[in-house]
């Protein structure tokens, strides 16, 4: 059983930043993928940023340049880095893990970007 637990979410004026932890306990594998979804007011879930146990990273286009994800492998722990945050990234945030090919998911993390 694998739990993931997000944190850092919160209110925020537009053009500000937010750092995003997703802190993953359990039987964990060495090979995994980590990433952020999100899910905006009246839409779908959509990918943020994944990034593999190897380092390689993937982002929307809506975020690039903004955001940045991280991971820190020995504490099993995963960042998203928020910069220039505009309202429409208004979101629950979620932290996804990709480990022995079951996918799990964090509660979510609600930020809140004003304008």
């Amino acid at each position: 059983q694998v739990q993931l637990v997000e944190s850092g979410g919160g209110l925020v004026q537009a053009g500000g930043s937010l750092r995003l932890s997703c802190a993953a306990s359990g039987n964990i594998f060495s090979i995994n993928r980590m990433g952020w979804y999100r899910r905006a007011p009246g839409k779908q879930r959509e990918l943020v940023a994944v990034i593999t146990s190897g380092g390689a990273t993937n982002y929307a286009d809506a975020v690039k340049g903004r955001f940045t994800i991280s991971r820190d492998s020995a504490k099993n722990t995963g960042y998203l880095q928020m910069n220039s945050l505009k309202p429409e990234d208004t979101a629950v945030y979620y932290c996804n893990l990709l480990n022995w090919n079951i996918n799990y998911w964090g509660n979510g993390t609600l930020v809140t970007v004003s304008s």
